[in-house]
């Protein structure tokens, strides 16, 4: 049986905020105001890129494939599912050749920075805001396979070396959008904590609802993947995942965890909020 199909995005005001935040019902929708037209032409960017390793991988004419993908839900038609499986782990190979250490994403010089735009997403009924009250003061746990667990007060981690970085933020839809971030890089957090040999894989788990993702251990450790607390010069708001949120240019939006709370080394994948559902679960960019 199919996943469902995710719904469109409702609209929700935070008590502590003047402007309206998104819940994220599905992937990181932009404001129609001045993303991309709506209508049955438009074409999100993961199923532009899965009909692309399709179109690559099987040798299927590109009009065979838009029958094929055409009138799908998120996951595509059950007929196609051993296909589309078969194209996606083709599609991961040349991700993973593609981010590699050596890449890095670096904005336009000339582009403008969301600022305020930024978009704003969680799938809970409101923006999470962490209870220091009911759950004591938020701390972050680095854990898993790793010799010395850490466990980091955000006080503690922002004394950690940081870096800062202006780059793209790429969303499933194929919009983007431009923000500085300053935040710890995950490698970082590994060497301290004593990476083991047989971790391979990367969980971000959040207390948006349990919202989690889980990352290739490459792509978690490559330069520009940070775990942010600072945003456009600023400490993170609740409305971009504060305390502290995972960011890189790396990945598709979705698979940034936001309101982040662990960080859980593995052996194996073990999915996520949105790749369990259908999405890409590698989401490289």
């Amino acid at each position: 049986m199919s996943a469902r199909t995710p719904r469109p995005p409702r609209v929700r005001s935070d008590r502590d905020a003047a402007d309206q935040s998104t819940r994220a019902d599905r992937p990181e929708q932009p404001d129609r105001s001045g993303g991309p037209p709506d209508g049955a032409d438009s074409v999100d960017r993961r199923t532009f890129a899965r009909a692309g390793a399709l179109w690559l991988s099987t040798g299927l004419s590109w009009s065979a494939l838009s029958a094929l993908l055409a009138a799908c839900n998120s996951r595509g038609p059950d007929e196609a599912q051993s296909l589309l499986r078969f194209a996606e782990r083709k599609n991961e190979g040349v991700e993973r050749w593609l981010v590699r250490h050596t890449t890095r994403d670096r904005a336009p010089r000339a582009a403008k920075p969301a600022g305020l735009a930024f978009p704003k997403y969680f799938i809970s009924d409101r923006v999470p805001v962490w209870d220091a009250a009911a759950r004591g003061p938020w701390a972050l746990e680095v854990t898993g396979l790793v010799r010395h667990p850490l466990r980091l007060t955000l006080e503690e981690l922002s004394r950690l070396p940081s870096v800062t970085q202006r780059v793209n933020h790429y969303c499933v839809e194929g919009w983007t959008a431009v923000a500085t971030w300053t935040g710890v890089r995950v490698s970082e957090l590994a060497r301290r904590a004593g990476l083991l040999p047989d971790a391979q894989y990367v969980d971000f788990q959040s207390f948006d609802d349990d919202y989690h993702e889980s990352w290739d251990l490459e792509s978690a450790t490559h330069p520009q993947t940070l775990v942010a607390y600072g945003m456009d010069g600023a400490m993170l708001g609740p409305a971009h995942g504060a305390p502290a949120r995972l960011h890189s240019p790396l990945k598709l939006g979705y698979k940034n965890t936001k309101y982040l709370t662990r960080v859980v080394f593995l052996p194996e994948r073990n999915g996520g909020y949105w790749s369990d559902q259908g999405y890409e679960w590698f989401a490289g960019t």
